[in-house]
Protein backbone atom coordinates (compact mmCIF):
# COMPACT_ATOMS: atom_id res chain seq x y z
CA UNK A 1 0.00 0.00 0.00
CA UNK A 2 1.35 3.62 -1.19
CA UNK A 3 1.93 6.47 1.22
CA UNK A 4 -0.76 8.13 -0.77
CA UNK A 5 -3.06 5.84 -0.33
CA UNK A 6 -2.72 6.06 3.21
CA UNK A 7 -3.01 9.14 3.65
CA UNK A 8 -6.55 8.91 1.33
CA UNK A 9 -7.88 6.97 3.63
CA UNK A 10 -7.31 8.55 7.35
CA UNK A 11 -9.35 11.83 7.29
CA UNK A 12 -7.61 15.13 7.80
CA UNK A 13 -7.25 16.65 10.72
CA UNK A 14 -8.42 20.22 10.54
CA UNK A 15 -11.31 18.50 8.31
CA UNK A 16 -12.59 16.25 10.79
CA UNK A 17 -12.53 19.11 12.97
CA UNK A 18 -15.05 21.42 11.52
CA UNK A 19 -18.10 19.94 12.50
CA UNK A 20 -19.25 23.41 13.54
CA UNK A 21 -18.81 24.35 9.68
CA UNK A 22 -20.58 21.76 8.56
CA UNK A 23 -23.59 21.50 10.95
CA UNK A 24 -24.11 25.68 10.39
CA UNK A 25 -23.99 25.00 6.23
CA UNK A 26 -26.97 22.01 6.55
CA UNK A 27 -28.93 24.01 8.71
CA UNK A 28 -28.69 26.44 6.20
CA UNK A 29 -29.65 24.41 2.92
CA UNK A 30 -32.27 22.32 5.73
CA UNK A 31 -35.65 23.55 6.88
CA UNK A 32 -34.83 25.12 10.83
CA UNK A 33 -35.11 22.08 13.09
CA UNK A 34 -34.30 19.39 10.34
CA UNK A 35 -30.67 18.58 11.13
CA UNK A 36 -30.23 16.14 14.02
CA UNK A 37 -27.04 15.13 15.48
CA UNK A 38 -23.74 14.48 14.04
CA UNK A 39 -23.66 10.64 12.50
CA UNK A 40 -19.87 10.36 11.58
CA UNK A 41 -17.60 11.47 8.58
CA UNK A 42 -15.91 9.34 6.29
CA UNK A 43 -12.74 10.47 4.05
CA UNK A 44 -13.18 11.28 0.68
CA UNK A 45 -9.46 11.83 -0.39
CA UNK A 46 -6.34 14.05 0.64
CA UNK A 47 -7.88 16.65 2.65
CA UNK A 48 -11.47 16.32 2.12
CA UNK A 49 -13.73 15.33 4.83
CA UNK A 50 -17.68 14.55 4.52
CA UNK A 51 -19.38 14.62 7.75
CA UNK A 52 -23.07 12.95 7.97
CA UNK A 53 -26.22 14.81 10.12
CA UNK A 54 -29.32 12.83 10.50
CA UNK A 55 -32.37 14.08 8.80
CA UNK A 56 -35.55 14.37 10.88
CA UNK A 57 -37.66 16.17 8.40
CA UNK A 58 -40.83 13.44 7.67
CA UNK A 59 -40.90 11.13 5.11
CA UNK A 60 -36.80 10.95 5.24
CA UNK A 61 -36.29 8.01 7.32
CA UNK A 62 -32.63 7.05 7.85
CA UNK A 63 -31.48 9.87 5.34
CA UNK A 64 -28.46 11.80 6.18
CA UNK A 65 -27.49 15.36 5.67
CA UNK A 66 -23.77 15.07 3.79
CA UNK A 67 -21.65 18.12 4.08
CA UNK A 68 -18.33 18.21 2.23
CA UNK A 69 -15.36 20.46 3.93
CA UNK A 70 -12.19 20.66 2.07
CA UNK A 71 -8.97 22.78 2.72
CA UNK A 72 -5.79 23.60 0.21
CA UNK A 73 -2.48 21.95 0.74
CA UNK A 74 -0.53 24.03 3.37
CA UNK A 75 -3.52 25.98 4.25
CA UNK A 76 -5.32 25.96 7.54
CA UNK A 77 -8.63 27.17 6.44
CA UNK A 78 -11.11 24.62 6.26
CA UNK A 79 -13.84 25.70 3.14
CA UNK A 80 -16.98 24.12 2.24
CA UNK A 81 -17.29 22.24 -0.60
CA UNK A 82 -20.85 20.98 -0.96
CA UNK A 83 -24.31 20.09 0.73
CA UNK A 84 -26.77 17.23 0.15
CA UNK A 85 -28.68 15.34 1.37
CA UNK A 86 -28.17 11.17 0.66
CA UNK A 87 -30.08 8.24 1.62
CA UNK A 88 -28.46 5.95 4.25
CA UNK A 89 -28.02 2.26 4.99
CA UNK A 90 -31.33 1.90 6.05
CA UNK A 91 -33.22 4.75 4.03
CA UNK A 92 -36.92 4.51 3.38
CA UNK A 93 -36.10 4.76 -0.33
CA UNK A 94 -38.78 4.72 -3.64
CA UNK A 95 -39.06 2.30 -5.52
CA UNK A 96 -37.05 1.45 -9.04
CA UNK A 97 -38.69 3.12 -11.55
CA UNK A 98 -40.38 0.52 -14.32
CA UNK A 99 -40.96 0.87 -17.80
CA UNK A 100 -44.90 0.92 -17.99
CA UNK A 101 -45.01 -2.01 -20.49
CA UNK A 102 -43.03 -3.93 -17.95
CA UNK A 103 -45.52 -3.52 -14.80
CA UNK A 104 -48.40 -4.50 -17.08
CA UNK A 105 -50.03 -7.35 -15.62
CA UNK A 106 -53.08 -9.22 -16.91
CA UNK A 107 -56.13 -8.02 -15.78
CA UNK A 108 -54.61 -4.56 -15.48
CA UNK A 109 -56.53 -3.66 -19.41
CA UNK A 110 -60.17 -1.45 -18.50
CA UNK A 111 -62.72 -0.28 -20.73
CA UNK A 112 -61.06 2.33 -22.98
CA UNK A 113 -57.89 1.40 -22.05
CA UNK A 114 -55.30 1.06 -25.43
CA UNK A 115 -52.19 -0.76 -25.10
CA UNK A 116 -49.92 -0.55 -28.05
CA UNK A 117 -47.48 -3.35 -29.03
CA UNK A 118 -44.26 -2.90 -29.68
CA UNK A 119 -42.77 -3.21 -33.62
CA UNK A 120 -40.43 -5.43 -32.92
CA UNK A 121 -42.80 -7.96 -30.66
CA UNK A 122 -41.20 -11.25 -30.27
CA UNK A 123 -44.84 -12.79 -29.68
CA UNK A 124 -45.71 -11.85 -33.26
CA UNK A 125 -44.53 -12.09 -36.78
CA UNK A 126 -45.94 -10.70 -40.10
CA UNK A 127 -48.92 -12.24 -41.58
CA UNK A 128 -47.91 -11.47 -45.15
CA UNK A 129 -44.76 -9.84 -46.55
CA UNK A 130 -46.53 -6.58 -47.39
CA UNK A 131 -44.48 -5.91 -50.40
CA UNK A 132 -45.82 -6.18 -53.82
CA UNK A 133 -43.00 -8.70 -54.77
CA UNK A 134 -43.28 -12.55 -53.74
CA UNK A 135 -40.95 -14.18 -50.86
CA UNK A 136 -38.28 -15.70 -51.82
CA UNK A 137 -40.36 -19.07 -50.01
CA UNK A 138 -43.32 -17.67 -51.95
CA UNK A 139 -44.85 -20.26 -54.38
CA UNK A 140 -45.77 -17.66 -56.75
CA UNK A 141 -42.93 -17.99 -59.48
CA UNK A 142 -42.04 -15.50 -61.19
CA UNK A 143 -43.56 -16.75 -64.34
CA UNK A 144 -47.13 -16.46 -62.69
CA UNK A 145 -46.23 -12.66 -61.64
CA UNK A 146 -45.44 -11.79 -65.44
CA UNK A 147 -48.59 -13.35 -66.32
CA UNK A 148 -50.51 -11.30 -64.00
CA UNK A 149 -48.86 -8.56 -65.19
CA UNK A 150 -49.58 -9.04 -68.91
CA UNK A 151 -53.64 -9.96 -67.69
CA UNK A 152 -53.07 -6.29 -65.76
CA UNK A 153 -51.92 -4.75 -69.31
CA UNK A 154 -55.19 -5.72 -71.59
CA UNK A 155 -57.42 -3.81 -68.97
CA UNK A 156 -55.03 -0.93 -68.09
CA UNK A 157 -54.14 1.95 -69.96
CA UNK A 158 -50.23 0.86 -70.26
CA UNK A 159 -47.82 -1.46 -68.65
CA UNK A 160 -48.34 -1.52 -64.60
CA UNK A 161 -44.71 -0.70 -64.18
CA UNK A 162 -45.20 2.58 -66.00
CA UNK A 163 -48.34 3.32 -64.05
CA UNK A 164 -48.27 5.92 -61.24
CA UNK A 165 -49.85 3.97 -58.96
CA UNK A 166 -49.57 0.13 -59.48
CA UNK A 167 -52.50 -1.54 -59.04
CA UNK A 168 -53.59 -3.82 -56.38
CA UNK A 169 -54.73 -6.88 -58.34
CA UNK A 170 -51.68 -8.68 -58.75
CA UNK A 171 -50.33 -7.96 -55.36
CA UNK A 172 -49.43 -10.15 -51.69
CA UNK A 173 -51.58 -7.56 -50.00
CA UNK A 174 -54.56 -8.07 -52.49
CA UNK A 175 -54.71 -12.18 -52.43
CA UNK A 176 -53.70 -12.09 -49.12
CA UNK A 177 -56.88 -9.66 -48.70
CA UNK A 178 -59.30 -12.38 -51.13
CA UNK A 179 -58.15 -15.14 -48.89
CA UNK A 180 -59.11 -13.96 -45.66
CA UNK A 181 -55.59 -13.50 -44.46
CA UNK A 182 -55.48 -9.67 -44.23
CA UNK A 183 -53.63 -9.55 -40.79
CA UNK A 184 -50.79 -7.38 -40.85
CA UNK A 185 -49.45 -9.63 -37.86
CA UNK A 186 -50.02 -13.20 -36.46
CA UNK A 187 -48.55 -15.22 -33.55
CA UNK A 188 -45.09 -16.08 -33.80
CA UNK A 189 -43.73 -19.41 -32.83
CA UNK A 190 -41.99 -17.50 -29.31
CA UNK A 191 -45.71 -16.18 -29.19
CA UNK A 192 -47.64 -19.29 -29.64
CA UNK A 193 -45.09 -21.40 -27.06
CA UNK A 194 -45.69 -18.57 -23.99
CA UNK A 195 -49.57 -18.60 -24.56
CA UNK A 196 -49.37 -22.24 -24.31
CA UNK A 197 -47.12 -22.29 -21.27
CA UNK A 198 -49.55 -19.88 -19.50
CA UNK A 199 -52.79 -21.23 -20.27
CA UNK A 200 -51.42 -25.21 -19.34
CA UNK A 201 -50.03 -23.28 -15.82
CA UNK A 202 -53.54 -22.02 -15.37
CA UNK A 203 -56.03 -25.01 -16.69
CA UNK A 204 -53.62 -27.82 -17.12
CA UNK A 205 -52.27 -31.31 -16.23
CA UNK A 206 -50.39 -30.65 -13.14
CA UNK A 207 -53.24 -28.20 -11.43
CA UNK A 208 -54.72 -29.71 -8.60
CA UNK A 209 -58.12 -29.91 -9.96
CA UNK A 210 -56.56 -32.18 -12.73
CA UNK A 211 -55.01 -34.56 -10.37
CA UNK A 212 -58.50 -35.10 -8.20
CA UNK A 213 -60.27 -35.01 -11.57
CA UNK A 214 -62.04 -38.90 -12.93
CA UNK A 215 -61.26 -38.11 -16.50
CA UNK A 216 -59.51 -35.63 -18.55
CA UNK A 217 -60.91 -32.82 -20.73
CA UNK A 218 -60.08 -34.82 -24.59
CA UNK A 219 -63.21 -37.31 -23.75
CA UNK A 220 -65.62 -34.72 -22.21
CA UNK A 221 -68.64 -33.43 -23.97
CA UNK A 222 -68.40 -30.25 -22.55
CA UNK A 223 -65.43 -29.52 -24.66
CA UNK A 224 -65.59 -27.18 -27.54
CA UNK A 225 -62.36 -27.65 -30.13
CA UNK A 226 -60.21 -24.34 -31.17
CA UNK A 227 -58.74 -23.92 -34.61
CA UNK A 228 -55.46 -23.36 -35.05
CA UNK A 229 -52.24 -25.02 -34.16
CA UNK A 230 -52.81 -24.61 -30.78
CA UNK A 231 -56.16 -26.55 -31.03
CA UNK A 232 -54.09 -29.81 -31.08
CA UNK A 233 -53.91 -29.78 -27.57
CA UNK A 234 -56.46 -26.72 -25.94
CA UNK A 235 -59.86 -26.25 -26.02
CA UNK A 236 -62.98 -24.15 -24.52
CA UNK A 237 -64.91 -25.79 -22.11
CA UNK A 238 -68.87 -24.93 -21.91
CA UNK A 239 -69.81 -26.56 -18.50
CA UNK A 240 -71.18 -23.20 -16.71
CA UNK A 241 -70.62 -25.57 -13.33
CA UNK A 242 -67.06 -25.66 -13.77
CA UNK A 243 -64.52 -23.66 -12.66
CA UNK A 244 -62.74 -23.43 -16.19
CA UNK A 245 -65.99 -22.06 -17.34
CA UNK A 246 -65.61 -20.29 -21.13
CA UNK A 247 -61.67 -20.60 -19.99
CA UNK A 248 -58.79 -22.27 -22.48
CA UNK A 249 -58.17 -25.26 -20.93
CA UNK A 250 -55.64 -28.29 -21.70
CA UNK A 251 -56.97 -31.23 -23.26
CA UNK A 252 -55.04 -32.95 -20.14
CA UNK A 253 -57.06 -30.86 -17.81
CA UNK A 254 -60.06 -32.27 -15.90
CA UNK A 255 -62.35 -31.14 -13.00
CA UNK A 256 -65.44 -33.11 -11.01
CA UNK A 257 -67.92 -32.07 -13.77
CA UNK A 258 -67.03 -34.20 -16.44
CA UNK A 259 -69.84 -35.28 -18.70
CA UNK A 260 -69.04 -39.04 -18.28
CA UNK A 261 -67.63 -39.04 -14.46
CA UNK A 262 -70.41 -40.29 -12.97
CA UNK A 263 -74.44 -40.92 -14.15
CA UNK A 264 -77.02 -39.94 -12.03
CA UNK A 265 -78.95 -42.82 -10.34
CA UNK A 266 -82.58 -43.93 -11.21
CA UNK A 267 -85.01 -43.22 -8.34
CA UNK A 268 -85.91 -46.75 -6.72
CA UNK A 269 -89.51 -48.51 -8.39
CA UNK A 270 -91.41 -50.43 -6.56
CA UNK A 271 -91.33 -54.20 -7.66
CA UNK A 272 -94.06 -55.13 -9.44
CA UNK A 273 -96.72 -57.71 -7.79
CA UNK A 274 -96.31 -61.64 -7.99
CA UNK A 275 -99.90 -63.36 -8.26
CA UNK A 276 -99.60 -67.78 -7.52
CA UNK A 277 -101.51 -69.44 -9.75
CA UNK A 278 -100.78 -72.85 -8.77
CA UNK A 279 -102.40 -73.26 -5.39
CA UNK A 280 -106.05 -72.57 -4.02
CA UNK A 281 -106.37 -70.57 -0.64
CA UNK A 282 -109.35 -71.69 1.15
CA UNK A 283 -111.97 -69.13 2.61
CA UNK A 284 -114.85 -70.23 4.68
CA UNK A 285 -118.38 -69.36 4.25
CA UNK A 286 -118.93 -69.35 8.06
CA UNK A 287 -116.73 -68.68 11.04
CA UNK A 288 -115.61 -71.29 13.35
CA UNK A 289 -117.06 -71.51 16.68
CA UNK A 290 -114.33 -71.09 17.98
CA UNK A 291 -113.73 -67.78 16.40
CA UNK A 292 -115.60 -65.48 18.36
CA UNK A 293 -114.39 -63.31 21.61
CA UNK A 294 -117.21 -65.46 23.86
CA UNK A 295 -116.15 -68.92 24.50
CA UNK A 296 -118.99 -71.67 23.45
CA UNK A 297 -119.62 -72.91 26.88
CA UNK A 298 -122.84 -74.14 27.57
CA UNK A 299 -124.86 -72.48 30.42
CA UNK A 300 -127.75 -73.61 32.26
CA UNK A 301 -128.42 -70.29 34.08
CA UNK A 302 -128.84 -69.18 30.21
CA UNK A 303 -130.98 -71.66 28.88
CA UNK A 304 -133.42 -71.42 31.40
CA UNK A 305 -134.07 -67.89 30.72
CA UNK A 306 -134.38 -68.40 26.68
CA UNK A 307 -131.03 -67.68 25.42
CA UNK A 308 -129.14 -69.33 23.24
Amino acid sequence: MSAATTRSRTPDRLCAEAVDLARAAAEEAAAPGVVGEHSGLVSEGDRVVTHFFECKEMGYRGWRWAVTVARASRAKVVTLDEVVLLPGPDALLAPEWVPWSERLRPGDMGPGDLLPTDAEDLRLEPGFSGEDEPGPDSPVSEDMAELAEAEDADVTAGVPAHLPSAPTRGSIAAVAEELGMRRARVLSRYGLHTAADRWDEAFGAKTPMAQAAPATCVSCGFLTRIGGSLGQAFGVCANEFSPADGRVVSLSYGCGGHSEAAVMPKPPQPAPPVIDETRVDPFPLRPSRDSGSVPDIPDEDSAELGHS
